[in-house]
């Protein structure tokens, strides 16, 4: 330990800790906007320099280790003085437009002007260099997170998090130097061209508004104000727990009964848990996994809860496709039951035969579910996805005193029950354990196996393993990059018989749609209320959901049956390739939007149909006909989709029909420009009957 002095306060740390970190033992505070925990220290802001007793220059206290008798003084006139000139400057190149940002609020720059009344007394000037593209400055194209380049104060965060330190993505880096220099995309692309896995990391450490979700929380409040349409919401694990820290309860508080209280002052009629469908997926996921160990084939299986994850083998690595788990993610389950299953016909008549639906949102701690909401094959079952943090905004907008409700709301049944197994999928490692207890039971060993996994617990970065007798060895990779480093030699083909995979660090208590948080053991604290929940459950294991169990019993006959392939599974293909394609242009023709199926297709494209309708040729043809020659869209329960026939085989394009009935597709394309961005598009599409 060593000891020092902060503006005359006496503090004992250990060796190796920054000066940042001593004020805050010290109790002193310290501005900061290009700090975030865990991520390394580059002090871009100059914020938090502070004065050294014996150094002639102010140092960054966020990269200057405490040495044992420094004698350190934050608060000079001259170091206030600095930091008023510099916040200057940042304003002069920062939009006036805090009332309408979607972090008005929860901007720390803003924060720190309102603290410290400082002005913008700078001429206004251009951020970023010259010749930088204007259209890219405010970037919307990606379904989960938007970009505003001119609210950027080059902190370097948004970099940081998605390259090495943490996701490993590199989709955003630095380009130019000094006064030109900026966060870009690869060649400047926007966020929909690039390899972005939406994992929304980058908007959980933006300090300001440069990088959000995208926004769904304004198009739901209207919804719910206007009464007009029957509303369902449901809550996924770990936002129960990190919404408490968003009204300033003490992190690791519990909320489920609160949140439920303001979903319902926000006039959602039902108000229901993913977690019956994180049960759900364990039976389905846990029965799959076991009818693939015994046949040997496309093991070991990777879970498919994570839209992150597998947004990041569609683009990089298509041949694992066949070891994705095909079960839908709790969110889709949910969706689908919500909206095609017991649950609407029991609405009234007009959603029995298809006349309408019931309005779906999810609260999600991810970015990525936003994405994960319009995939060909699911699109339509959730209309809205939430985060953590829009919701808590729709509460503070309604000016619900969100802390001071009562603890007693209850979930609706029948898609409201839950057990433990379900609530710890908000941890990294926890698909996997809530698999293990239901796989034992389905092996006739959960007598011998004990109920808690600790081996897989743990919300650092890495991969984690335990071996499951009769089952095999499981892995748990927290975040993406500890996956694509266990993926670089083919030794997990060999070592395991599951892997589960969460983009994000910790799993979904580090969503990027979580709560920012500064406190460098926020995940710690998440993660054992999450666990504590499970501890306390009536019910741990998914197999011993009641509910679960009727609705096999009146609906889906049994894990992994027909019915339940057509509600709760999906199919996946590679980017970029002639599947995901005919895939979107499919779900076109379900939704019957026929302006997305022509914006598929070349100008002068060509449909044969191999029906009585012949050849329709042009995309303006084709959307017409979509729009006014097949038969009105149903809805709710009387929806039907088209499906692969294969759940990832790369290159079949076989197709079953809603009506059971199989055809063939062969596809032409070229590749065409616009407004700067290439796409593959249809030439021609050439059904076949088979």
């Amino acid at each position: 330990m060593i000891t020092l002095s902060i503006n005359g306060r006496h503090v004992e740390v250990d060796e190796g800790t920054s000066l940042l970190d001593a004020a805050k033992a010290a109790r002193i505070h310290v501005p900061t906007l290009c700090f975030y925990p865990g991520l390394p220290a580059h002090a871009v802001c100059r914020m938090c320099l502070v004065e050294i007793e014996g150094i002639p220059n102010p140092q960054p206290a966020c990269r200057t280790l405490a040495k044992d008798g420094d004698v350190v003084t934050t608060d000079t006139e001259a170091l206030t003085a600095f930091r008023k000139a510099d916040a200057e400057w940042l304003l002069a190149r920062h939009p006036n437009d805090c009332m309408r940002c979607e972090v008005n609020g929860a901007c720390r720059l803003q924060r720190l002007v309102s603290e410290n009344q400082w002005e913008d007394r700078w001429p206004k000037v251009p951020d970023g260099a010259v010749s930088a593209s204007q259209e890219l400055a405010s970037d919307h194209t990606s379904p989960s997170i938007w970009r505003d380049l001119s609210k950027c104060i080059e902190c370097g965060l948004c970099a940081e998090v998605c390259g090495e330190s943490v996701q490993n993505q590199n989709v955003i880096g630095f380009a130019d130097r000094g006064f030109d220099r900026r966060p870009v995309t690869v060649f400047d692309a926007p966020l929909s061209d690039t390899n972005c896995i939406s994992c929304g990391q980058c908007t959980l450490v933006c300090p300001v508004g440069a990088l959000i979700e995208a926004p769904h929380w304004h198009e739901v409040l209207h919804t719910l104000d206007a009464r007009r349409r029957v509303s369902v919401v449901q809550v996924a694990p770990a936002t129960r727990v990190a919404i408490s820290e968003e009204f300033g309860l003490k992190p690791g508080t519990v909320s489920t009964g609160r949140l439920i209280n303001a979903l319902r002052m926000l006039g959602f009629d039902y108000v229901f848990d993913t977690n019956f469908a994180a049960d759900l997926t364990i039976m389905e996921e846990g029965t799959e996994l076991l009818s693939r160990l015994e046949a040997g084939t496309e093991l070991p299986l990777f879970t498919s809860c994570c839209p992150g994850w597998v947004n990041w083998v569609e683009l990089n690595r298509p041949d694992l496709l066949p070891h994705l788990s095909t079960t839908k993610s709790p969110q889709q389950m949910h969706g689908a039951i919500a909206k095609r299953g017991r649950f609407a016909r029991s609405l009234g008549p007009d959603f029995a035969d298809g006349t309408v639906e019931p309005y779906v949102v999810s609260v999600m701690p991810c970015t990525a579910k936003k994405d994960e909401a319009k995939r060909p094959g699911v699109s339509g079952d959730v209309d809205h996805v939430l985060t953590t943090r829009e919701l808590a905004r729709m509460i503070r907008s309604r000016g619900i005193p969100f802390g001071a409700l009562a603890e007693d709301g209850q979930f609706d049944s029948p898609l409201g029950e839950s057990t433990g197994a379900a609530q710890i999928f908000g941890a990294s490692g926890g698909v996997m354990e809530a698999m293990v207890r239901t796989a034992a039971h389905f092996k006739g060993v959960e007598d011998d196996l004990p109920l808690e996994w600790e081996a897989l617990r743990g919300v650092r970065e890495g991969v984690k393993t335990a071996t499951i007798p009769g089952v095999g060895t499981v892995a748990v990779c927290s975040g993406i990059a500890a996956a694509q480093r266990m993926l670089e030699d083919e030794d997990w083909r060999e070592d395991y018989v599951a892997i589960e995979v969460m983009a994000c660090v910790g799993g979904c208590l580090g969503g990027g749609g979580e709560p920012k948080s500064m406190d460098p053991l926020i995940l710690q604290k998440r993660a054992k209320a999450i666990y504590g929940v499970d501890a306390t459950a009536p019910r741990r294991r998914s197999y011993e959901n009641t509910d679960v169990q009727a609705l096999y019993a009146s609906e889906l006959g049994a894990p992994n049956s027909r019915a339940a392939h057509q509600l709760l599974h999906t199919h996946y293909a590679a980017r970029h390739s002639q599947r995901s394609l005919l895939m979107r242009f499919l779900d076109c023709v379900d939704r019957r939007d026929g302006a997305g199926a022509a914006s598929l297709f070349d100008p002068d494209g060509v449909w044969s149909t191999a029906s009585g309708f012949g050849v329709i040729s042009g995309a303006d043809d084709i959307a017409t006909f979509i729009e006014t020659e097949l038969p009105p869209r149903l809805r709710g329960m009387k929806y039907a989709r088209h499906q692969m026939e294969s759940a990832s085989d790369i290159d079949d394009l076989t197709v079953l029909a809603p009506d059971g009935s199989r055809s063939s597709f062969q596809m032409e394309v070229r590749t065409v420009d616009g407004d700067g961005r290439s796409k593959m598009v249809i030439k021609r599409l050439t059904r076949t009957v088979l």
